[in-house]
């Protein structure tokens, strides 16, 4: 756990639990809303893994748990908000000290990924602008200002030492909110009901298990996502480089 890839975040989520599952199946969109929302609130990656390995124990000694498999993240909520609370001030600094090592940052990409990266996402963008121009020309023009601002930080990567991968995934994040904002504000009425119908639907079996926080944090996520896949357009921020 010392090496791990803080900007791996969702992938060694993602891959523990198939491990635990035996069996490498695609996550689902509530299980990615769940991931982001734990990011989100800064649980700390051993604390997660931590309560999937309780909640799978759980699961097991449990009547549900007969012959059957634990098929999505929910099920481990409580579990890892407990681990989390566990984790004292000590361990709270050493994630905070993992977030800062730019060392470690730095050995996790090339100049080269990164430069692909940003290529792909202007890309996506920029089919989604061709898409929407006509009819939602007021969304084509803020997806056109977060693609501008992307292409201008590819100046970034060619700093001398090498880029400064923190102050570049603040900047992202940043272009990520401009997109979340953009499309909840034009998304549309029907689309917005369809979705929100979906999430009320995936996340029936678990409201009584999550707590307000953890539930509007998870409910924020999974519309985000389901407005990104809508639109076709990517997640900026480096969590999610592949």
């Amino acid at each position: 756990m010392e090496n791990w890839n803080y900007f791996n975040y969702f992938t060694e989520i993602e891959e523990y639990f198939w491990k635990k599952r035996g069996a490498h199946l695609l996550v689902s969109p509530l299980d990615w809303a769940i991931m982001e929302a734990w990011q989100k609130a800064g649980v700390p990656l051993d604390a997660v893994l931590k309560g999937i390995d309780r909640a799978f124990e759980s699961y097991q000694r449990s009547r549900r748990g007969a012959g059957k498999p634990l098929k999505n993240l929910a099920y481990c909520v409580d579990a890892v908000l407990q681990a989390a609370e566990e984790q004292t001030e000590a361990a709270t600094g050493s994630l905070q000290k993992g977030k800062g090592n730019r060392s470690a940052a730095h050995q996790a990409f090339s100049t080269d990924e990164l430069r692909a990266y940003f290529l792909k996402n202007a890309a996506q963008i920029a089919k989604a602008i061709e898409k929407t121009q006509d009819q939602q020309p007021e969304l084509a023009s803020l997806l056109n200002e977060v693609q501008q601002s992307l292409a201008s930080s590819l100046i970034l990567l060619d700093a001398p030492g090498g880029p400064d991968l923190e102050d570049l995934e603040r900047r992202l994040t940043v272009l990520d909110d401009k997109l979340h904002a953009a499309l909840s504000t034009y998304a549309g009425e029907e689309l917005a009901l369809g979705i929100r119908r979906e999430m009320d639907a995936q996340l029936a079996v678990y409201r009584r298990k999550m707590q307000p926080a953890q539930l509007a944090m998870v409910e924020k996520q999974f519309l985000q996502k389901r407005l990104l896949e809508h639109f076709a357009l990517p997640r900026l921020s480096l969590f999610y480089f592949t």
